[in-house]
């Protein structure tokens, strides 16, 4: 009986994704895990399936939910998905948050509606065990914290042995992770996001854009996104119209098309339930690389 159930699960999942797929006139690939290197395998094997089909189309769609995880991880994905596939778009059914909003800054184009977040670029590392994944900044900005509060000579006994406790080279593991999400970022907006960006629409309308504008525009949206006094949260879940309004970035409304809106929950929502029912914390699917 329940291999029935999947049977039926799969065939809805396979009939969302052959719309997506038209409608988007790319292939499409279903991704809800956190972005580590246990997953890279089973990523590079998919890829490699759609890309070597005789039909293949000349864009891959990823259908991304995240909650994040490393940004070395997302550079090889990034790696991986780029040498395949010279159109990369990421369509973000509810949300990519961390690296997975930095995995998401490699596409030529980002889908979202109303209702989908991206996420501060908060890095997360591995915690001393190596077993859990922690957010980067918050160490940070903590120690930060009790620097300036040993300055003024308003640092408690409690918090002074706390910050002579850390780790200066897990302290410098963090700050390089953080300078390593702003790069990444910067340099695949410029390289990507930005590719087609040559007339301005707003401010100096119909000028032509410049190189150093590009990477100004891709800095500026880097640092916010990395600057957790603004976002108050590394869960902080931004919304298209933030990114749109704040950021100024440019995001493709899949809510705008009703019929593309449909197709995008069916897919996201029955693959989604299918991963909970068989209780796995990472799913990787694409009905043509079977």
């Amino acid at each position: 009986m329940m291999a029935a159930y999947d049977e039926i699960v799969m065939d809805a999942a396979k009939q969302a994704e052959q719309e997506l797929s038209q409608s988007l006139d790319a292939d499409v690939l279903y991704f809800n895990a956190e972005i580590r290197m246990n997953i890279f395998a089973w990523f590079r094997e998919l890829v490699e399936k759609l890309a070597a089909r005789s039909d293949r189309k000349a864009a891959i769609a990823i259908f991304l939910t995240t909650p994040g995880g490393e940004a070395e991880a997302a550079e090889k994905l990034v790696e991986v998905v780029r040498h395949h596939y010279s159109l990369v778009y990421f369509v973000v059914p509810v949300s990519a948050m961390s690296a997975g909003t930095i995995f998401c800054m490699s596409g030529d184009r980002i889908y979202m509606d109303y209702s989908s977040s991206l996420g501060p670029i908060d890095p997360q590392v591995p915690d001393r065990d190596g077993k859990f994944l922690i957010p980067a900044l918050g160490y940070l900005d903590k120690v930060a914290d009790l620097l300036d509060k040993s300055r003024n000579n308003t640092i408690t006994p409690a918090e002074f042995q706390w910050l002579m406790q850390q780790d200066l080279a897990m302290l410098n593991f963090y700050e390089q992770a953080r300078e390593l999400s702003i790069a990444l970022l910067q340099k695949w907006l410029v390289q990507y996001k930005f590719k087609d960006w040559a007339i301005h629409q707003t401010t100096n309308s119909g000028a032509p854009v410049t190189l150093q504008e590009k990477e100004t525009r891709a800095k500026e949206i880097a640092t916010l996104l990395s600057n957790n006094s603004h976002w108050h949260s590394h869960g902080r879940h931004i919304g298209m119209g933030t990114l749109k309004d704040t950021l100024r970035l440019l995001v493709d409304d899949f809510g705008s098309d009703l019929s593309l809106q449909g197709a995008v929950r069916r897919y996201h929502d029955t693959l989604t339930d299918y991963q909970g029912r068989v209780n796995t914390s990472a799913f990787l699917f694409s009905s043509k690389a079977l």
